[in-house]
């Protein structure tokens, strides 16, 4: 087993703490899922959401999923002009046997425009 970092972003229709739920539940079931990866392969995992963002927490989502004894945090991403607006993004790090080159990043919806180069 070696430590990867699996990285993913989805961008919200609305700011709304159920609508940010739904969205990064899906984001997270989904890099898990494309991953084979299990609550117990996770080190921990960063939430960054863009600043027009406010109604709740990215990591709420993980523990509604039953993460509950994984380190969690949120953060702000940086408020570049030309950005993307109402996406959050993830940066899990988990235990896992696969390679580099085989971890599956995911990029849902119009967030796959962020990293065309890795999103799946």
């Amino acid at each position: 087993m070696a430590v990867r970092a699996v990285r993913g972003a989805v961008q919200l229709e609305r700011d709304e703490a159920g609508h940010m739920d739904e969205r990064v539940s899906a984001l997270l079931t989904a890099i898990l899922e494309r991953n084979g990866i299990d609550e117990d392969d996770l080190i921990s995992v960063w939430f960054t959401a863009t600043p027009d963002l406010r109604s709740g927490f990215p990591a709420a989502a993980a523990r509604g999923l039953g993460i509950v004894d994984v380190p969690l945090i949120c953060a702000q991403e940086m408020d570049v002009a030309s950005a993307m607006p109402r996406v959050v993004r993830i940066l899990a790090h988990v235990d896992s046997g696969l390679e580099r080159s085989e971890i599956t990043h995911v990029y849902l919806g119009a967030a796959a425009a962020l990293r065309k180069d890795i999103a799946q």
